[in-house]
């Protein structure tokens, strides 16, 4: 569904492939996630290649005014996370699952290279602002779709309106902090990840929300042509319309 919405410039027969190759890098972010989470993160990282050395990131952090990195669901987004840990404190946004048990492994996993771990709600998004005061990095993922309209605009994600959060363009606007895009890329026959780190469009922090979003998932959108097969088209990016009655899901019911 969301491949034919996302890229209808293809054949049939090409989404149909995509659509394979999503699933079966989908079973693999499923097996890897426990190894992440209770693994020795010392050889988790050691499998990363970070080819670029992390320049980008190092040089907005050092103009002071803090980072917010945003990382879509592409790749492996647990190794990511492990890996901005180590290269500076980083205060994550974090909603746990609804099961206690699995919260706290999840929890356990994440933090265990030092990142701090803060929940979707208003002392969540307090902590992050605090942390860009003292500037520090946070790390976000864009690509949710939030639960209500509040704090939340409509944009354009591969051409078709999503519900988009505005806190990526506030928390840019109100703090002075730039933002970028990272994911980790899963490479081929077991031979371990590949950091990318992309830039923000221009815009993502205007004050306009849906300019702001707008740039946000065009973001998101330039990360997921690098290696789309490797996105999470699983996710019901569109559940929610502008006209609150389209359900591009309900065929699938």
């Amino acid at each position: 569904m969301n491949i034919g919405l996302c890229f209808p410039e293809l054949s049939s027969q090409e989404q149909e492939k995509l659509l394979k190759q999503s699933m079966i890098e989908s079973a693999i972010t499923m097996v890897e996630m426990p190894g992440f989470w209770c693994g020795n993160s010392d050889y988790l990282l050691s499998r990363l290649n970070d080819p670029d050395e992390q320049r980008a990131l190092n040089s907005l952090i050092r103009q002071g005014k803090g980072v917010i990195v945003a990382g879509p669901h592409l790749g492996s987004w647990e190794i990511c996370g492990l890996f901005l840990a180590r290269i500076a404190p980083v205060t994550t946004l974090y909603r746990p699952p609804r099961y206690d048990a699995l919260a706290k492994l999840m929890a356990q996993g994440r933090s265990q290279t030092g990142a701090r771990l803060v929940p979707t709600d208003a002392s969540g998004v307090k902590a992050l602002y605090k942390t860009l005061r003292q500037g520090g990095m946070v790390a976000i993922l864009p690509d949710q779709q939030p639960k209500s309209m509040r704090g939340a605009v409509f944009a354009p994600f591969f051409g078709q309106p999503a519900l988009t959060m505005e806190l990526i363009s506030r928390l840019a606007a109100k703090t002075g902090a730039p933002v970028i895009f990272c994911f980790a890329e899963r490479l081929p026959r077991g031979k371990g990840y590949r950091m990318h780190w992309v830039q923000a469009p221009e815009g993502i922090n205007d004050t306009n929300a849906v300019v702001a979003a707008t740039a946000l998932n065009q973001g998101v959108e330039n990360c997921v042509r690098i290696c789309p097969t490797q996105y999470q088209w699983s996710y019901k990016r569109f559940r929610k319309h502008p006209d609150g009655k389209t359900n591009r899901y309900a065929a699938l019911k």
